[in-house]
């Protein structure tokens, strides 16, 4: 008897924990929600790369940005290879909350408030869960945090600052800095005899 209800409580314990992992807290969709993130946009899937070292990688067009400073082509790294990882396709539209995780891109987790567009409102799942619609979202997002102007995407000047330099680059240096050195040995010799 103790031996079945030990396998009992091992089974529910097992049946909880695997019944309950890709559940999320429920959020509303308020302003202190949104202070949780450092960027919410509303854009386009332009490209998806998977898993790589554990990543995907999402590539934006961004449509409307509500909040942050990125440029209208904005990547978002995602979890990938796991049981609750998000699924991205090219040509869908997503809301996105995100913060930076690093310089030019962000990163979302499974709880983030992100959700994508359904043509069809019945199979927006996101709709049951957050309480509220896409557009109802999207209308929330444009009262409350305003449309910004998205950065001006320029080149990084310090994009290639590790780059190797090429064996004429290399011979060049090589040579000035040979020539420099013996200059300042002629001059220290020139004005300072001991």
């Amino acid at each position: 008897m103790k031996l079945r209800i030990l396998y009992f409580t091992l089974f529910v314990f097992f049946l909880r924990s695997v019944s309950f992992s890709c559940q999320c807290p429920v959020t509303t969709l308020s302003l202190a929600e949104c202070n949780k993130y450092e960027i919410i946009f509303k854009g386009r899937i332009d490209l998806v790369k998977n898993c790589n070292q554990n990543f995907g990688e999402a590539f934006f067009t961004v449509d409307e940005l509500y909040k942050g400073n990125i440029p209208k082509q904005f990547k978002v790294l995602f979890e990938c290879g796991i049981e609750c990882a998000q699924q991205f396709n090219a040509g869908e539209e997503w809301i996105i909350y995100t913060s930076f995780k690093q310089i030019s891109n962000g990163k979302i987790d499974w709880c983030s408030r992100s959700r994508k567009y359904f043509k069809i409102a019945k199979q927006d799942f996101y709709a049951v869960n957050y309480g509220n619609s896409y557009e109802d979202e999207v209308e929330f997002l444009q009262k409350n945090l305003g449309l910004h102007r998205m950065v001006s995407e320029t080149k990084n000047a310090t994009e290639n600052r590790n780059a190797r330099p090429s064996t004429t680059q290399m011979i060049i240096i090589l040579l000035c800095s040979l020539a420099g050195v013996i200059l300042f040995y002629w001059l220290f010799n020139k004005f300072f005899k001991f």
